[in-house]
C-alpha cells in the first residue's frame, strides 16, 4: 500500500503530508486514521508507548471517546529525507463541559510507500473558558480558509 506523497520530501510534499494527517485527525475515525501507519508503526504520545495498528485504533478510539468537539491544527516546523516535525494544536471539551486547547509537537518517520513507521508525541493540555476558544469551525475538515497556528498567534 502506498501513500503518497513519498519522501524524500520537498516543502510542497511534507505542507501537503501535514495536512493529510490533520484531515485524517479532524475525521475522527481511528480505522481509517490508522491506514496511514505501517502495521507495525511505534508510537509515544504522552507517557503511552505502543506499537501496531491495531493499538492505534485502541488508542484513539480511548482519545476521541473523552476529547470531545475535536478541533485540530497542524503546521509544519522542518523537514528533512524522510523526516517531518510539526507542531499543533487542538481544542476539546470533556464530558463535564471543560474546554481545553492542548499543545505539542510530534516527529514522524516515514518508510519508502509514505506510510508513518514511528511518530513521537510531546503534548501540553491548558484549561481555557469557551469564550478563549480559536477552532470554531464545524466538526471534520478545517476549512482551508480558516487561519493556522501561526495566523492565530500560536
Amino acid at each position: 500500500m502506498s501513500r503518497p506523497p513519498l519522501p524524500p520530501f520537498n516543502v510542497e510534499t511534507a505542507k501537503q503530508k501535514v495536512r493529510m494527517a490533520e484531515d485524517g485527525w479532524n475525521g475522527r475515525d481511528p480505522e481509517k486514521v490508522s491506514l496511514a501507519y505501517t502495521p507495525d508503526s511505534r508510537w509515544r504520545n504522552r507517557a503511552e508507548i505502543f506499537e501496531g495498528r491495531e493499538n492505534i485504533v485502541q488508542f484513539l478510539t480511548r482519545k476521541w471517546a473523552k476529547e470531545l468537539e475535536y478541533r485540530l491544527i497542524k503546521e509544519l516546523w522542518a523537514f528533512h529525507e524522510n523526516r517531518i516535525a510539526v507542531r499543533f494544536a487542538y481544542e476539546y471539551r470533556d464530558d463535564s463541559g471543560n474546554w481545553f486547547r492542548a499543545y505539542g509537537n510530534e516527529n514522524w518517520e516515514f518508510d519508502e510507500d509514505g506510510l508513518m513507521r514511528h511518530r513521537v508525541a510531546s503534548i501540553n493540555d491548558k484549561p481555557i473558558s469557551a469564550e478563549d476558544r480559536l477552532f470554531h469551525w464545524p466538526l471534520g475538515r478545517r476549512p482551508d480558509d480558516h487561519p493556522g497556528l501561526s495566523d492565530l498567534g500560536l
